[in-house]
């Protein structure tokens, strides 16, 4: 005979933490307390198996005492949550009554906070109760006759006492969510959340600051983060929680970075739990699928996983393809080498329906939005997006990224824009042919050059280790840069040669200077050299010489300290 699992958590019968109960586990025994601290006891003491206590509310955010409450936490772990809908009503002895002249409303302490702005706009005039109990308050109201008293709380509750209803959901958008509390702490799923709560801290410089950043050079995106004094030492607690699980290795090692290298104070910190992460976003966008399975596609796949999305990713060799793929998800992604983007969009396109959004991961704008925009139906919402990082990048922080948008950018992009933003991208809103002039001045033209640069070694006789001998630290970037192009796949790097678009200005533009300046130097006109490089620095700007010269130096101190011409 199994044993039924008991739940404690707070009343009354037809409270929204009973629902949440319900909801959770509905064959559970419910024990109802009066106060969150009391239901915390139980649990504790270990009388119940599990404990359900509200934490944050859409329309009031966290509880005052839910900071003092987790801190209460000595045994067990946040173990999950429960999200309910919070529909709240008004009651009254008639359900006639004129709002207009209603002196007083009823209700406990959170309803009213939740329902702030109905009162002031609907109820002016009313004097505000809290109860503690609802039904002692309803048993009152009906005891003295009062007419023109209203109560708020749940439908379910005030009809069943016998209340008529007046108004109802006169707070929207009201959920609240609620910490599952239990002995055994909940495994990895792959989209988790660690809750964390220090004990009261010695004042120290910076502690917020770089406590907060061992997270964020991880790529751990903080969900909620508040702190409070504690009440008998007047000290600092902070009270946090961030994305993943406290087993991921990323998460653990900046727990223990915290603890020992931050804050300096084994035990410092209470992890209350990790527990499947709870969204409270509205989310329009459930499935993402993927056309193109290389690396960068799988990068994406996972990050969106991450945030709680599903993916599907097809290519030649795919199990599902991608005709079947489309209809089955909200947002369709295109993550094809660029020569064959357009390509790809023409044959696909079509087969997106209104209502889903096509996204082409690509390099190259202008073809691929205008093939995008002609074959798909109006209904269709289109972007671009160039992501300047490759799938070695650990996190999207501090990295670049070109976001092309069209008038069909509508709801599902913003998302996805809000998801790059998210996890620390910098977003920069191109126009299609900026996107394209651009990527030829810093992609498309550079690469060319390490290129034509690699080529002349061979042609004349150079031997590639005798660069160092000759180089200065300025001039060792272009070698620098060779490298790297030859260091990695050289088909991605030939796609970028490839490019068309705006970008091939900048090539052309560039071989027809380099004729003109190598013309003047063969003629050793320096005088007409001299005033064409015055000339470049007052076009380029005294502002970006100054930040690009800091940074040179920059990297000048690390090639020295690294002492570059050695092995």
């Amino acid at each position: 005979m199994s044993i039924m699992t008991r739940i404690a958590t707070l009343g009354p019968a037809g409270s929204d933490s009973a629902a949440a109960a319900r909801i959770y586990r509905p064959e559970a025994e419910v024990v109802l307390y009066g106060h969150s601290s009391e239901a915390m006891s139980s649990f504790v003491e270990k009388e119940a198996d599990l404990a359900i206590i509200p934490v944050y509310n859409t329309r009031e955010s966290e509880g005052k005492h839910y900071f003092r409450l987790m801190d209460a936490l000595t045994t067990g772990y946040w173990h999950d949550n429960v999200v309910v809908p919070i529909n709240l009503s008004i009651g009254a002895l008639d359900d006639n009554v004129d709002l207009r002249g209603v002196t007083k409303v009823i209700a406990r302490t959170t309803v009213l906070r939740q329902c702030d702005d109905f009162l002031a706009t609907t109820l002016p005039q009313a004097t505000l109760v809290a109860t503690p109990s609802i039904e002692t308050a309803i048993d009152e109201t009906r005891r003295g006759r009062h007419a023109r008293h209203l109560i708020i709380d749940s439908e379910p509750l005030l009809k069943s006492h016998g209340l008529k209803i007046v108004q109802r959901d006169i707070a929207p958008h009201n959920r609240t969510r609620f910490a599952v509390l239990a002995h055994t702490p909940h495994q990895h799923t792959g989209y988790d959340a660690t809750s964390i709560i220090t004990v009261p801290l010695a004042d120290r410089v910076g502690l917020l600051v770089d406590t907060l950043n061992e997270f964020t050079k991880r790529g751990i995106s903080i969900i909620n983060l508040h702190s409070e004094n504690d009440v008998k030492t007047q000290k600092l607690q902070i009270y946090l929680e961030a994305e993943g699980h406290r087993d991921h290795p990323l998460m653990a090692e900046a727990l223990t970075n915290i603890e020992n290298k931050v804050i300096q104070q084994p035990g410092c910190l209470k992890i209350l739990g990790s527990f499947p992460r709870v969204d409270m976003r509205a989310k329009h966008i459930k499935s993402f699928g993927f056309i193109g399975s290389g690396q960068m596609s799988q990068w994406f796949a996972e990050q969106l996983r991450s945030d709680g999305y599903e993916t599907i990713i097809t290519g030649r060799s795919s199990a599902i393809a991608p005709e079947d793929m489309i209809g089955t998800v909200d947002v369709v992604a295109i993550c094809v080498p660029i020569s064959a983007t357009t390509e790809t969009i023409n044959r696909y396109a079509p087969l997106l329906r209104d209502g889903q959004a096509l996204i082409i991961l690509a390099g190259e704008a202008r073809a691929p939005l205008a093939a995008a925009l002609e074959r798909c139906t109006d209904g269709v919402e289109v972007m671009l997006v160039h992501n300047l990082w490759g799938p070695q990048a650990a996190t999207m922080k501090d990295k670049n990224v070109a976001v092309v948008r069209t008038p069909r950018s509508g709801r599902l992009c913003n998302e996805f824009e809000s998801f790059l933003y998210k996890f620390g991208a910098e977003i920069h809103n191109d126009s299609a042919d900026q996107h394209d002039l651009l990527m030829g001045m810093c992609q498309k033209l550079p690469t060319s050059l390490s290129v034509a640069l690699a080529m002349c070694l061979p042609q004349l006789g150079i031997e590639a280790e005798e660069l160092d001998r000759h180089s200065t630290l300025t001039s060792l970037y272009s070698v620098l840069s060779m490298a790297r192009v030859h260091n990695q796949r050289a088909r991605t790097y030939a796609e970028i040669m490839a490019a068309g678009g705006a970008g091939q200005k900048v090539v052309d533009q560039f071989i027809e200077n380099l004729t003109q300046i190598a013309e003047l130097a063969g003629e050793k006109r320096i005088d007409e050299l001299t005033d064409l490089i015055d000339r470049n620095t007052t076009t380029i700007g005294d502002k970006f010489l100054r930040k690009k010269m800091q940074q040179a130096r920059s990297i000048d101190t690390a090639l020295s300290d690294i002492g570059y011409k050695d092995d």
